[in-house]
């Protein structure tokens, strides 16, 4: 860290800033993986909180800059297997504020985008507890940037559409017309389970099978793998290579930029990366 930021004084200040007595909440963006995007605001609040309730996709080394002492609460949310539902987790942090925690919900990405941030942010507003979020890097901005896969391009995209493959009741009923449009970029979250559903869905509409795609797992961490291919072959490709989430779906022409690029991504350059 910087040696001219004096970080003791800039942690002591932020918890003086807390009420005596009453408790807040900040809903705190971790980034994609790496601890190293993490913001200076969310490095601050995770040094000064009492307790941080974390998800599933939180990479372990973010956690290095809580607080010694600090409660972590575990929350995390894997397919099929939730250790806390979402609303148990609403109600805790709740509790947790009414016993004047300061608490930090620290959520993989930013925690509008499918990270179920407004939810919680309904629940602590409904009952008048203090709360501020706090934006992350987002999984589709910070992954592609480290697969070597831009997400816009004047050549390529104009566009750029986030859509979740899991929606709420389990399926993936999505605005297929929209998703298949040409120049633009598809970023499909939480959509391994169902990504050959995904890809034959797309074509039925009107993409061309032939359309560049492709699956980062484990993305801007030191085992990132991208596998690329097209919706014709890329279900079958990603199932060859045993990819497991977390994963991250990106289709659209910009994929085929990551042969070119792949070795300009930050991933790449630290880890080797592989296709």
């Amino acid at each position: 860290m910087n040696s001219m930021v004096d970080w003791p004084a800039l942690i002591e200040g932020e918890r003086e800033r807390a009420r005596p007595g009453r408790g807040r909440v900040h809903l705190v963006g971790a980034g994609p993986g790496d601890p190293e995007l993490l913001t200076l605001r969310a490095v601050r609040l995770l040094a000064a909180c009492d307790v941080v309730v974390y998800d599933h996709l939180v990479a372990p080394e973010v956690l290095d800059f809580v607080r010694p002492g600090a409660q972590r609460i575990y929350a995390g949310k894997e397919r099929d297997h939730h250790t806390m539902p979402q609303g148990d987790i609403n109600a805790l942090l709740v509790r947790l504020a009414r016993e004047g925690h300061h608490v930090v919900r620290l959520k993989g990405g930013d925690p509008f985008v499918f990270g179920r941030g407004g939810e919680e942010l309904q629940e602590l507003a409904a009952h008048g507890i203090e709360c501020e979020v706090v934006p992350g890097i987002t999984a589709a901005c910070g992954v592609a940037s480290y697969a070597g896969i831009p997400l816009t391009h004047r050549d390529h995209a104009q566009a750029c559409l986030f859509v979740t493959g899991h929606l709420k009741d389990g399926t993936a009923n999505l605005d297929w017309p929209a998703l298949v449009r040409p120049r633009q970029t598809v970023v499909i979250y939480m959509g391994l389970s169902g990504l050959a559903q995904i890809c034959r869905q797309l074509v039925a509409h009107g993409a061309p099978a032939d359309r560049p795609a492709a699956v980062v797992a484990q993305g801007t961490l030191p085992g990132q793998r991208v596998v690329a291919g097209t919706l014709a072959d890329l279900a079958d490709r990603v199932a060859a290579a045993g990819l497991k989430s977390p994963c991250l779906t990106i289709v659209g022409e910009v994929v085929r930029l990551h042969d070119e690029l792949a070795r300009f991504g930050a991933a790449a350059a630290e880890t080797g990366a592989a296709r």
